[in-house]
Parts: C-alpha cells; structure tokens; sequence
C-alpha cells in the first residue's frame, strides 16, 4: 500500500477569497475618501509624507530582526493571497492504515510504506514507533517540532505586528517634522509653503494609520491564523502517533482522531 503524497509544507494552494475580498473593499474606502471627502485627490499624494513613513519603518524592521528573520516572513506574504488546502482527514487516514500494521505486528509493512510519506512530521513520528523509541521520547520530540514551528511562524507575524506598530509612530514623525517646518516660515506669511508643510503634517499621520490598519495588521492576524490551524492538525497527528506506540486498538485511534477532526472544523467555523 502507498500512500499519496502530502506534506504540511507542501500542499495545495487556494486562492484565499477573504484577502480579495478585503482589498477589494480596502481600495473602495481608499478612492471613497479620495473622492469624496476631499477637496482636491491630489492633496492626498504627498512623497515626502510617504518616504517618511515607508522608509522609516522599513529601517526600524531591519534595525529590530535579523535578516534571515525578515526573509522568512516576506516568503510567507504568498500565503495571504494563497493558503493551504489542509485536510486533517487525510493525515488521519494514513494513522489509521499505520496503526492497523503495528496492531497486527506488520513491523516489515510499516517500513515500506514510510518512504511513500511526504510529510516529514508524520514520517518521523512512524519511524520513531518503528524503531520502538519510548512513547516519553517520541512525544517530547513531536512537541519540540511543534514548539518550533510555532517559535518560527509567530516570529513571521511578529514582524508584521512590528510594522503596524512603527507605520502609525513614523507618521507622527512626519507630522512633527512639517510642524516645525511650518513654524519657522509662519513668520514669512509664505501661503504656499505654509501648505505644503501643512499638507506633509497631516497626510503622514493619514499614510501610517493606513498601513498598519489595512495592510500590517489584517496580515500578522492571518499569519498566526494559519500558525494555530497547522499546529491543531500537527497535535492530531502527534496524539495518533502516541496512541499506535502504546498499542491501541485502531478502532480507539480512529474514533480519538475523528473528534480532534470535528473540534477541527468547529474551530474554523466559529
């Protein structure tokens, strides 16, 4: 018997309709503000006020995490737009098949199939109750994974918290900077200059409360959904792995890991 391949690191991707629908919605709310509750659209343009709050907080990211970090978490922007199709099911399936071998004592079965397993998490967890690794030991290394994993991806968000953080604080910056500018040439009754500082004061505060309200918050908050859904499907697998190192009935296996399925499903759905 072989298995199809699956992995938690590569599965099918589907286009995530609630981002769509989100930028869709943001964009609408952009134009609205720019069209309707301004005098002129134009004023909303200001690269000074953007370079400010883009290029600061971009310098504060990289002053805050290191490069590997940073990397990580730009790879992890496709998954705003494509997730995972994870089907827990499916790893349950390939549990149950296992745990009806080493119930048997088809020791020999287990080992030629484990090759067919794309999934790296649930491979070394068959290996470890191939090679008769105590239960203590196998679920201290399957938590140890799930500990990093988790270390890992929230990292990934916390940089992006970061930047909902520093965007709005940047823009505060521009505000003081036009403030000051305007101040100095107030005396000079300088109309236009007076403006344009005006202007640079505002908008900043305007572009920073923008980016962390309706890019790098809404994409932490998606990165740490995806995190809490991968971890559920990996604790599944690690209480069925358990369950077939210490010997039980895989009747008991499949009934234990359909209701870790149906608290799956609630969590999504609530």
């Amino acid at each position: 018997m072989k298995f199809k391949k699956t992995s938690l690191q590569a599965l099918p991707k589907k286009v995530n309709y609630s981002t769509a629908v989100g930028i869709f919605l943001s964009i609408i709310l952009f134009l609205f503000i720019v069209i309707f509750a301004a005098n002129d659209p134009l004023s909303f343009l200001n690269l000074t006020g953007f370079v400010i709050v883009i290029g600061g907080t971009i310098a504060a990211i990289f002053l805050s995490y290191p490069l590997r970090d940073i990397k990580h978490s730009l790879k992890s922007l496709k998954l705003i737009f494509f997730y995972e199709s994870l089907n827990p099911q499916r790893e349950a399936n390939e549990i149950i098949t296992v745990s009806r071998m080493w119930f048997n004592r088809d020791k020999l079965a287990i080992e030629n199939i484990i090759d067919s397993i794309n999934n790296p998490y649930l491979k070394t967890g068959f290996q470890l109750v191939v090679d008769n690794t105590p239960v203590e030991d196998i679920l201290a290394l399957l938590k140890w994974r799930i500990a990093r994993l988790r270390a890992k991806e929230k990292t990934e968000a916390n940089i992006f918290y970061s930047l909902a953080a520093y965007s709005p604080a940047f823009g505060m910056l521009g505000t003081l900077i036009g403030m000051i500018n305007m101040l100095q040439i107030i005396e000079l009754k300088d109309i236009a200059g007076i403006s344009y500082n005006m202007g640079t004061a505002l908008i900043t505060t305007f572009y920073g409360l923008i980016m962390a309200n309706l890019v790098f918050h809404p994409i932490a908050i998606k990165l740490e959904r995806r995190t809490e859904q991968r971890i559920m499907i990996m604790s599944m697998v690690m209480e069925g792995i358990t369950l077939i190192a210490d010997r039980r009935s895989p009747s008991f296996i499949r009934e234990t890991l359909k209701s870790f399925i149906m608290h799956y499903d609630n969590e999504l759905k609530d």
